[in-house]
């Protein structure tokens, strides 16, 4: 009984945070600025990319887009359910993903740039956010299939027209990184739905 209250009293704290103001603010400013170097970080990708495939390339920073939006309408008072479904699964799929392939990287590569372990603190730190304000979120069904597909799609784009991350060391592993991927996918959809949408929702108020 004595840990179920300390627990308890450990997730009203770490709430209280989470839902102070100053805290979003510092939040907000956080991915604005992944967010620019994010989509700076995909420049020498995007460099040789078609146009017509951009939107779809760099990923992780436009998942944290997705959340400067959702933080912007929590500063607001409101709540944009779409891009709440689309940053919740974009951070949380990404998030891992990038995890993954940096230790599957650390793995088979005799030269791990220390970059990479920046990468997967903060794609680690994106995954976590997304969870953490999942309460908050007002996401409706259709919310989640919009995003759904955009996922999905997403995901065509990425290895059926080779538009994927470029992970110099693992390109002999693309078919299983596909597959996998694609899975990650699917159970980041259903993460979502269930943390996502589950009842009791809570509300941020200022």
């Amino acid at each position: 009984y004595i840990l179920i209250e300390t627990e308890k009293s450990r997730m009203n704290m770490m709430y209280t945070v989470l839902r102070d103001k100053k805290f979003i603010v510092l939040l907000l400013i956080i991915n604005i600025f992944g967010t620019i170097y994010g989509y700076d970080w995909y420049g020498w990708q995007l460099a040789e990319t078609d146009p017509i495939f951009i939107p779809f390339v760099p990923d992780s920073p436009t998942a944290c887009l997705f959340f400067v939006i959702v933080l912007i309408g929590f500063l607001m008072n409101k709540n944009f359910g779409l891009f709440e479904a689309l940053a919740f699964i974009s951070l949380f799929k990404y998030g891992i993903w990038a995890v993954i392939m940096n230790i599957w990287t650390l793995m088979v590569s005799d030269n791990f740039h220390w970059t990479g372990y920046m990468l997967m603190a903060s794609h680690l730190a994106m995954a976590i956010q997304a969870l953490l304000y999942a309460p908050f979120y007002r996401i409706k069904m259709w919310h989640l299939a919009v995003a759904a597909v955009f996922t999905l799609h997403n995901e065509i784009i990425d290895y059926v027209f080779g538009q994927m991350p470029w992970y110099g060391s693992l390109s002999i592993y693309m078919n299983e990184i596909a597959y996998f991927t694609f899975w990650l996918s699917v159970v980041s959809i259903f993460v979502c739905y269930y943390f996502g949408m589950k009842k009791p929702r809570w509300k941020l108020s200022f």
